[in-house]
């Protein structure tokens, strides 16, 4: 049962962090007086969400490459060798059992000294298309956990595992009833509902898109979820109604997933494995401005075999009438792709993660 000490490290955006904190949690379910440590870039997002989530971080002073020629470009070598000096003091301090890199910058410099030091490291790769961080460190690492089939065009084959993303404990027990849930929204229990998320800052191009289709969907019965992001509370409020409910942020998303008769979502990792764990019809508009555009890769994967559907930004003003009448109205397809997402789900992720670091601390 040892005093295990782990390091865990990766950031930047909460696709990155999110996975980290739950493989931290269900280490420190099995082995109550480990130690552990984060690390992550110094000014981006961990260093907040960290601490709240109840462990210590470290901040190393590193960005990732701009496309272009910049200043920040040029800072690049100065800031690759501090992180890499403070990530060698921080291993030789705290000397780890195992580290465990999500993805994102910080996680570069740490695995790449740990990994030198005999350390055993595990990446978990969130996207079907690899980070550019987890590419550089695939040699470097004892095992890879992965989300998606077909990860051996990265990584090397015998280190890859299948295990999917970590997602939130409450959704794998989703038992909310629907009644119950429309009920807590104050809708109707007769009407078709659709649930729309652009993430917790929210998504413009979504929210322009419902704001434009109001009336369409008012036409064809639906009611509506909106969480529209904090950032675009203010200017969408007014449309707050019987049948719309517009929110700067659900709290209770176990019950706008009962509620949910289809869904409108980015294709963010951590979204696509949820909603394939939730099991209901989705409607993917994908982030074009994400890196290597790996939102609208992971949207594929599922359209591939028929568990999602998916319109382009730019193809919205084109499709989308279509596309979203033709699930709306035939509840055979909606049952078929929902019935394929679930087959997809993967909601042991977590533990399956762990019992890889788990036998790598056995050897």
């Amino acid at each position: 049962m040892g005093n295990y000490k782990f390091i865990l490290s990766g950031g930047g955006t909460g696709g990155h962090i999110y996975p980290a904190i739950a493989i931290a949690n269900e280490l420190k379910k099995r082995h109550p007086n480990a130690e552990f440590l984060f690390v992550g870039a110094k000014d981006r997002m961990e260093m907040e969400k960290v601490p709240q989530a109840g462990y210590k971080i470290e901040g190393l002073w590193i960005t990732g490459l701009q496309r272009k020629l910049t200043l920040k470009n040029l800072m690049f070598p100065f800031k690759l060798i501090s992180s890499l000096l403070k990530a060698r003091k921080i291993v030789s301090q705290f000397k780890p059992n195992a580290v465990i890199g999500t993805g994102g910058f910080a996680s570069g410099p740490l695995l790449k000294i740990a990994s030198g030091r005999k350390v055993p490291c595990v990446l978990q790769e969130q996207n079907s298309y690899a980070g550019v961080t987890n590419k550089l460190l695939k040699d470097a690492v004892a095992k890879i956990c992965v989300a998606y089939d077909g990860m051996e065009k990265f990584f090397p084959a015998a280190k890859i595992v299948k295990t999917g993303n970590p997602v939130r404990e409450d959704l794998i027990m989703l038992t909310s009833n629907k009644e119950e849930a429309l009920a807590f929204f104050e809708l109707q229990k007769n009407k078709q509902t659709l649930v729309v998320l652009g993430g917790s800052l929210g998504a413009r191009r979504i929210n322009q898109l419902i704001e434009k289709k109001l009336d369409f969907f008012k036409e064809i019965g639906l009611q509506i979820i909106w969480q529209c992001g904090k950032l675009y509370y203010e200017e969408y409020k007014k449309y707050h109604s019987n049948t719309v409910k517009v929110m700067a942020f659900i709290n209770k998303m176990d019950c706008a997933y009962a509620s949910a008769d289809v869904i409108i979502s980015r294709a963010g990792a951590g979204s696509v494995s949820e909603l394939s764990i939730v099991g209901k019809p989705v409607v993917f508009i994908p982030s074009p401005n994400v890196a290597e555009d790996h939102q609208t890769k992971n949207a594929m994967a599922l359209v591939n075999k028929n568990a999602a559907i998916m319109v382009k930004e730019k193809d919205l003003e084109l499709h989308f009438d279509t596309v979203f009448s033709d699930v709306i109205t035939s509840e055979e397809k909606q049952k078929e792709i929902a019935k394929n997402i679930k087959e997809m789900a993967l909601p042991n992720a977590t533990k399956d993660i762990v019992d890889q670091i788990e036998m790598l601390l056995q050897k």
